[in-house]
């Protein structure tokens, strides 16, 4: 049951998201997808910081408000939480080397799939 959950909230994270992609702009640099990942952010934020304060909130909406709706919308706000989670554990140096590592490490795998990709064609 989990599960549905999980996909249920993933797939209004995911329309969400491309909501925003739509929103008309006149700028190369990529402000909605800044946009959505702030947004993404805040929105982790707030349910963690809920479910902190109430634990009658059960495992599933959990799992449909972090896993489903935050996943689906956007992934750096997981990242953004794991990160702020390490660095609050004053595990600065944990800290750093997962954001050095994602940062430069999800560059790295997005040049690799470019060039992978011409096996696919």
């Amino acid at each position: 049951m989990s599960f549905f959950f999980v996909a249920f909230g993933g797939a209004l994270g995911a329309m969400g998201r491309y909501a925003i992609s739509l929103i008309p702009t006149k700028t190369e640099f990529p402000v909605l997808t800044l946009l959505t990942n702030l947004l993404g952010a805040l929105l982790i934020g707030a349910i963690t910081g809920i479910v902190a304060k109430n634990d009658r909130i059960s495992a599933n909406a959990i799992l449909f408000w972090k896993t489903g709706v935050c996943g689906g919308f956007t992934t750096f706000s997981t990242f953004s939480l794991e990160a702020l989670a390490l660095l609050e554990k004053k595990a600065y140096f944990l800290g750093a080397l997962y954001i050095a590592l994602s940062v430069a490490g999800c560059m790295i795998g997005v040049l690799c799939g470019r060039k992978l990709s011409v096996f696919f064609r």
